[in-house]
């Protein structure tokens, strides 16, 4: 079987059955279907929970040169009308991660058309939307021996043309924190409002003063993102709310930053409580999402090589509040993580994304190029 030819058709198969993080049962299935059928007594494979790890031995290795694909969806319904729709209700590949998917594939059946010189590690990570698998993976001690030396991906880019990469040296993505507030008061009747405590314009009054972080706490040249996307509280018009709860989302260019945004939604929830006389619970939620910070040397030569690469269209990119666990590998081990141009009118994460197919086979080809250029 020649993967290369059939690409489209696994992007497809992928597409039907996203699942979240560390429950990505059939998608595993799936991928271990075709990495089984690339066939060939260098190539050796093993699993992490839903992951899945696949090694390359070269003949003569100097080095081990990883590459990582995310595998889960978004719990999210999808929009777009096909003959390749998601047939699970609810869930949807709307980050690209069957492109990713699909593409890693590809990489590795051209990586192993013949036996390369040094080790390549092709990394099927789980759980990037929701669990920060990467780090997971790295703490519990997943790749052991095979920990690359340089590790490298990339993510769909649906605001730029197919056929353009981009990237840059150093923070591409943000650094990411997950808020969860709870704040309970005292509910009771409408008609009665001083014998409550009103959990709704306390949190209105909590997000509200949240806003001042980022105008007044951050500095302007440095840049930060506080999100709220959900504020629930009530259950009828004529009964005050005695409790309410709101979530939303940190993004920053450092660590630092985003250790002192964290310290002051934690501050401005303790004046909240007195303020308003009630209880308020904050929780943040940072797991492994460090910004993405890439390597000089490794990008650099990876820019060099894209720049003079017959086909591709190679700018360098600008930094953005995007959140990718990925950062957290890079971490780890020097790399590079770079923009695949997709051309959707909808954006990642929304029911209408609709990626062009044409990117995969493009990005198979020219990858494959670069990472070859790494095999001296």
């Amino acid at each position: 079987m020649v993967i290369q030819e059939q690409l489209i058709e696994i992007r497809r198969q992928l597409h039907q059955i996203p699942e979240i993080g560390l429950e990505e049962e059939k998608t595993q299935k799936y991928l271990l279907e075709i990495i089984r059928s690339i066939d060939k007594e260098f190539i050796e494979f093993k699993i992490w929970r839903t992951g899945i790890l696949v090694l390359v031995h070269g003949k003569a290795p100097k080095k081990t040169i990883g590459w990582r694909a995310d595998i889960d969806g978004l719990p999210i319904k999808e929009e777009v009308i096909s003959d390749f729709q998601s047939t699970h209700n609810g869930y949807m590949h709307a980050c690209g991660h069957d492109f990713h998917m699909t593409i890693g594939l590809g990489l590795l059946e051209q990586m192993t058309l013949e036996q390369p010189e040094n080790n390549y590690l092709f990394l099927f990570q789980p759980a990037e939307e929701n669990e920060a698998g990467g780090m997971l993976m790295y703490e519990a001690g997943a790749f052991g021996s095979w920990l690359p030396d340089e590790f490298y991906g990339l993510h769909v880019n649906p605001e730029l043309p197919v056929g353009k990469i981009t990237t840059k040296v150093g923070t591409l993505f943000a650094a990411t924190c997950e808020v969860q507030i709870t704040l309970t008061g005292k509910g009771g009747h409408a008609a009665f409002p001083h014998t409550s405590n009103d959990m709704i314009i306390a949190g209105m009054s909590l997000v509200q003063q949240a806003q001042t972080i980022v105008s007044r706490n951050v500095n302007p040249v440095e840049g930060a993102v506080v999100t709220f996307g959900t504020f629930n509280a009530g259950t009828a018009t004529n009964v005050i709310a005695g409790e309410a709860t709101i979530s939303g989302t940190i993004r920053t260019l450092t660590e630092e930053m985003n250790q002192l945004t964290q310290i002051r939604i934690r501050e401005i929830g303790e004046g909240i409580a007195k303020s308003f006389n009630c209880e308020v619970d904050v929780f943040l939620d940072q797991k492994g999402y460090v910004p993405v910070i890439n390597d000089k040397e490794k990008t650099e030569n990876f820019m060099s090589f894209m720049e003079h690469e017959s086909g591709v269209l190679f700018e360098e990119a600008e930094v953005a509040m995007t959140g990718e666990d990925f950062g957290y590998l890079l971490s780890k081990v020097p790399g590079t993580m770079f923009w695949l141009g997709v051309d959707s009118v909808y954006g990642l994460h929304s029911a209408k994304f609709e990626p062009k197919e044409a990117a995969i086979p493009f990005a198979v080809e020219h990858v494959s190029n670069f990472l070859k250029s790494l095999d001296k």
